[in-house]
């Protein structure tokens, strides 16, 4: 199935349907990136930026939002 099949599947879509989907798609898009938050943490992908965040905190370079 090609991308441009989907994209004119979705165009067919009646609203409620139209709905469903986006729901589906925002639950399914937001598990996909937490797995890869959690491949990227385990990898250690994120370290460096962990440790900048945490050097710049006991800086004193952080500030309350």
């Amino acid at each position: 199935m090609r991308v441009e099949d989907i994209e004119q599947g979705i165009l067919g879509l009646q609203q409620d349907q139209l709905q469903q989907f986006r729901a589906w798609y925002e639950k399914f898009d937001a598990e996909k990136w937490d797995e890869q938050i959690e491949l990227d943490v385990k990898s250690g992908k994120l370290d460096v930026i962990a440790e900048s965040a945490l050097a710049e905190y006991r800086s004193g370079k952080a500030r309350k939002l």
